[in-house]
């Protein structure tokens, strides 16, 4: 009996997702201890206590939770409003009482812990998207009734974490939100159109940023812009933390300098237990680090994906490729920044960076992510068994189709 119950869990995404939190409560460790004590006057072990912590409570509370909880729940109208409006709701009340940090105004003090709400807002776009798409699949084409509406929501939560200004995370939100479009059922017609649609807007918000406030960024945003073609132009001011990241990165070769040995965690390189930490990683464990962490992060990726292609229904495929997408999407934000390849926009890496509201978000996705894996080999069992009649393989499969 145990045996069976044990059965549809997906071990292999529980044990990454592990395994990579557990990896990146390592390096936080080693990265921080410097910066906690000398900058921050804090004990050497404090960041490392505080994610410890994070990961404990959200992993045996809401991870499980949310592995539990059946993906179509969120199917449900009231539990639907409360999480979409809720979290624009979040997003007002950032602009009214939110805590500015590096030039963006997107935290929450809730005394408690500090809440970032653009980091909610990433999965509420995915579960809000394929929820109302899956309930119109008999008219997905109907630009009016099926398509416009969900788009302006996400154009409307996507705008007010770009107004922040966090150009990153929404950026993330609309790519995460086109992916799960992306896989509707809509036609490639439509598809084209509501991709040239969010670019207009995301160009509307630009230019009106522009026209009425003279720049798109404020700030520590602006810097990173103006310092992406020619950080070393700008080494001792704006172009510090990047051209600190590209050295951290060069001095780690193939085999690195040695765990807790980094030269530019010693105050070179500002805050390396958060947006920088792969350049860390780079410099004490060298290429063998780094592809720990990738092969990590595109096994999830790529694991979402497969989900999605197996899964007997439409809203469950939706749901975990938005997931999938959303930590790829990001991943390739942050690690593009570190190494330059784009500018930096302050986005953590997913299950390595520091940071109790990133872990939480990820958790839920993960347990989310997990519910619908076991769904699909529930499923997949009754029918070798021969459990599911041909009549609703049929219905499930033209769902799917």
């Amino acid at each position: 009996m145990k045996k069976r119950t044990l059965k549809p869990y997906d071990f292999s995404l529980i044990i990454v997702y592990i395994a990579l939190c557990l990896f990146g409560l390592v390096m936080i460790f080693s990265a921080s201890m410097v910066t906690s004590v000398q900058v921050l006057e804090y004990d050497y072990d404090h960041f490392f206590k505080s994610q410890l912590r994070n990961i404990l409570i959200r992993f045996f509370s809401y991870f499980f939770v949310a592995a539990v909880i059946p993906y179509k729940f969120y199917k449900n109208k009231l539990v639907l409003k409360l999480i979409f409006f809720g979290t624009i709701a979040a997003l007002f009340a950032v602009k009214i009482i939110g805590v500015e940090v590096n030039g963006a105004k997107s935290w929450l003090d809730l005394y408690v812990m500090n809440v970032q709400p653009s980091e909610f807002a990433k999965l509420a776009v995915i579960l809000y998207l394929a929820s109302v798409y899956s309930k119109k699949q008999s008219y997905i084409n109907d630009m009016n009734r099926a398509i416009m509406p969900p788009l302006i929501m996400l154009v409307l939560l996507a705008g007010l974490v770009i107004l922040e200004p966090d150009f990153g995370t929404g950026m993330i939100i609309l790519a995460t939100g086109g992916s799960v479009i992306l896989c509707s059922g809509m036609s490639g017609k439509n598809i084209f159109k509501i991709l040239s649609l969010c670019a207009l807007s995301i160009g509307g918000i630009i230019t009106y940023l522009y026209v009425t406030t003279g720049s798109v960024f404020t700030g520590e945003k602006g810097s990173r812009i103006t310092t992406y073609l020619d950080p070393f132009a700008y080494a001792q001011g704006d172009g510090y933390q990047t051209v600190n990241s590209l050295l951290a990165i060069g001095s780690g070769g193939i085999s690195g300098l040695g765990l807790g040995k980094s030269v530019q965690k010693l105050g070179y390189l500002p805050e390396p237990h958060t947006d920088f930490i792969m350049a860390i990683i780079s410099e004490e464990l060298g290429i063998l680090g780094v592809s720990i962490v990738l092969l990590g992060i595109f096994y999830i990726v790529f694991k979402g994906f497969y989900i999605a292609l197996k899964i007997h229904d439409r809203m469950g495929a939706m749901i975990a490729v938005g997931i999938s997408s959303m930590i790829g999407f990001q991943s390739f934000i942050n690690l593009g920044g570190v190494t330059n390849l784009i500018p930096l926009t302050g986005v953590p890496l997913p299950f390595i960076s520091y940071g109790g509201t990133s872990i939480l978000l990820l958790s839920i996705s993960m347990g989310i992510l997990v519910n619908i894996s076991m769904s699909m080999r529930s499923y997949e069992r009754k029918k070798k068994k021969g459990h599911t009649s041909h009549s609703s393989n049929e219905r499930s499969y033209e769902n799917h189709a």
